[in-house]
This record gives structure tokens, sequence and C-alpha cells, in this order.
């Protein structure tokens, strides 16, 4: 296993970023500790409400099986070294939840993709793998048609976010990797407003 670099410095290895299609892959970033669990492995968004509260355990574990055979796939994965290391949701907005939302507007009715997702492994956090993650993110949606790519960031204007609720990632993080906001949001984490952020090919950095 390749080790972490000392926080806040650079990766230590080229990133290589793919689709999400192994399921040892994502369980090892998004899997739930407990084999009985109801929560985790990024379903929240991706499939209906009343599906993801039927699924535990086991069952759980197959359902994102399905997901990874299916093309797309539900996200990508960066590795160093083969090790899978982060992780992030990516999708067509019309197939998650997003697209019901009350509290995330419909900016047009481009069939954009919605980024909802980023964790980093511990160990690796701090690295600087957060920006060719969003990378290899947009590039996996591009290729497959994307008009634009969203996110949903927290506008947290440099204030310390709670690990829990910083899967969504942060404005300025999204700035830096080409996004810009695009509308506002009803919807808050943390404290903090999410704000609506879009990147259309040629943006990207």
């Amino acid at each position: 296993m390749p080790r972490a670099a000392a926080p806040g410095g650079p990766p230590p290895a080229p990133v290589a970023v793919h689709a999400a299609s192994d399921l040892d892959d994502v369980t090892a970033l998004v899997g739930p500790r407990r084999p009985d669990a109801t929560v985790c492995f990024c379903l929240g968004y991706r499939i209906g409400s009343a599906e993801n509260r039927r699924l535990r355990g086991p069952a759980r574990r197959e359902r994102v099986r399905e997901l990874c055979a299916e093309d797309p796939p539900p996200g990508v994965i960066a590795s160093l070294g083969g090790e899978p290391v982060a992780w992030a949701a990516i999708h067509p907005r019309a197939d998650t939840a997003f697209a019901r939302s009350r509290s995330i507007p419909h900016v047009d009715d481009l069939d954009v993709w919605s980024l909802w997702c980023l964790r980093v492994r511990p160990g690796y956090r701090g690295t600087g793998l957060t920006a060719p993650l969003i990378a290899g993110a947009v590039r996996f949606a591009l290729d497959r048609g994307a008009p634009a790519v969203e996110a949903y960031p927290l506008d947290n204007r440099g204030e310390t976010v709670d690990t829990t609720m910083a899967y969504v990632g942060t404005r300025a993080m999204f700035e830096r990797a080409g996004f810009q906001v695009a509308a506002a949001t009803s919807s808050r984490l943390d404290g903090f407003p999410r704000v609506l952020m879009r990147l259309t090919p040629g943006d990207e950095s």
C-alpha cells in the first residue's frame, strides 16, 4: 500500500481516476462498517428513498454490485499505485434524488450530471487528492455526453466544516476546479448554505 503524504502536501504518486466498476474498491471507500447497516455505500441520492430504506446488509452491497455493472457505473475512484484512496459520486441528475429536490433548483432543462459526494480515505486527507478527483469526475461525465456538471457544495466562506458534512465539498474547492455559481439553494448543512455550481465543456481547468 502506498504511504500517505504529509498533510497538506502533494499525493505521494501520480493519481489515476477511473470508473467505479469494481465493487471491492467502492466498498473500501464508502462501504459501511457494520454488515447489517442501512446507510452509506453512497446510495441516499442515487436510488429511491423507499428502496434506500429497505436495503440493508448483504442486499445493500448486492445493489451496489448491480450499479457497478451498469453503464455508467455509480461514480469514479482515485487510486494511488492501484490502491483506491478517494471516491466521487456522479450521475445524470435525472436519475437521482436531485431530480425531485425541492431545495436544490433546476437552472434550466439541460440533462446535467450531478456530482454530490467526495470522500478521501483516512490517512490520505490533506494530500491534494480532491482536485484530481473532481477533474476526473468531470472528464468521466463529459466523455459520456454530459452537457454540464453540477455540484451542490457548502458556501462556508473559509470556516471549518464538520467532517461528517464535508462530503459535499466547498464552494472554494469547486471554484478552483472551474465551476461557477449558477443559483442559490434553500439547502443547508452544518449551518452553512449550499450553492448550485456548474461547469460546462470548455470551462474545466
